[in-house]
């Protein structure tokens, strides 16, 4: 699930927009991701076996699933970056923070509570009031990468606090890269 929503539903929106994205004078794809991606890794022989990047249901699954996603945001924008080498398209990653809570850093209060149980509920959403960003705050490196003049030279990286920041060594590889964009055009359905 996570990687179908993170992932897939984002590389194929993308992708269907393409063509259009390309007519405009300027234009800029900004993915989010997130910090827990440095622990993330891309399985191949399970995507081609399972069509998911894990394969139990834990709670431990689904957040290695997320962190495994979310390394998938950063290497689908920076292939992004390359094939769109001399376009008027540019992309950009980032981790939705601005400067707040080291403990929390970048967690938005959001509805990402929605699906707790109630005693998780009642556990969280105290911490959450006193931790985590306000949507408004936790939009301004979004903001940033889709509005801030001169970025362009700066195509296909991470940002994170309004500023570049570096990757894991996995969202570096641009053979990696690559190869997650093959394997998700045919699970998509477009090769």
């Amino acid at each position: 699930m996570a990687f179908g929503i993170n992932h897939l539903g984002h590389f194929l929106l993308t992708l269907l927009l393409l063509d259009r994205l390309k007519q405009a004078e300027h234009c800029r794809v900004v993915n989010v991701s997130v910090l827990l991606h440095w622990l993330g890794s891309v399985d191949f022989n399970l995507l081609n076996t399972q069509k998911d990047l894990v394969t139990g249901q834990s709670s431990w699954h689904a957040f290695r699933a997320y962190c495994h996603s979310k390394l998938c945001n950063v290497l689908f924008t920076r292939e992004l970056a390359n094939r769109l080498e001399g376009t008027s398209v540019t992309c950009y990653c980032l981790h939705p923070d601005f400067l707040h809570c080291l403990i929390f850093k970048g967690v938005i209060a959001t509805e990402i509570g929605r699906n707790m149980g109630v005693l998780q509920k009642l556990l969280f959403l105290p911490m959450s009031k006193l931790f985590l960003l306000d949507p408004e705050g936790g939009a301004q490196t979004t903001l940033y990468c889709a509005l801030q003049e001169g970025l362009e030279p700066l195509s296909g990286w991470y940002f994170s606090s309004c500023a570049l920041q570096n990757v894991s060594a996995h969202g570096w590889d641009d053979a990696l890269a690559k190869k997650l964009w093959e394997v998700s055009e045919k699970l998509c359905g477009l090769s």
